[in-house]
């Protein structure tokens, strides 16, 4: 495993504010299962689940944490119940969709589905996307070892930084 990464950040109040941030490189073991990073789980208050789905605009899955999850959905209990266009989108979110329980260890196993879909066979590249995980094949990241300024540039000039 490698690592890079801080856990919180203080918020203007002076309050922590919890943040995902880093890269954990894994090996999956050979039941396919990868170890969530305790500090990462800490971060997100120790949940006993987590959800992952496929990123809509690349190859990697993105491990959402339950309280984000949880407001997302209660954004969408607002709406009518029997909506069939909304339906229809949650049932595809839903179809391609995992909601995770983690093991003693911190450990889960993503189906072999999604796996696929990330390209996911012997090593998972968690990086902390400040909200979620992002799950990739490090082959597609490259080895971590460097920043990459520009693109860091890039995001932070977008961001407002």
């Amino acid at each position: 495993m490698s690592k890079v990464g801080k856990e919180s950040v203080a918020g203007s109040t002076g309050s922590a504010v919890s943040v995902l941030l880093g890269r954990y490189d894994y090996a999956l073991d050979p039941k396919k299962r990868f170890t969530i990073p305790s500090g990462w789980r800490r971060v997100m208050g120790n949940p006993d689940d987590v959800f992952v789905m496929p990123d809509p605009e690349a190859k990697c899955l993105n491990l959402v944490p339950p309280d984000l999850m949880r407001s997302r959905l209660e954004e969408l209990q607002k709406k009518a119940l029997l909506d069939p266009s909304l339906n229809r989108l949650l049932q595809t979110i839903g179809e391609n969709s995992e909601q995770l329980t983690l093991d003693c260890q911190g450990r889960i196993r993503v189906c072999d589905k999604l796996l696929q879909f990330a390209n996911l066979t012997t090593t998972v590249a968690m990086v902390g996307s400040v909200r979620l995980i992002k799950l990739w094949d490090p082959k597609a990241l490259g080895s971590g070892d460097r920043v990459d300024q520009k693109s860091f540039s890039e995001a932070a000039k977008e961001l407002g930084f």
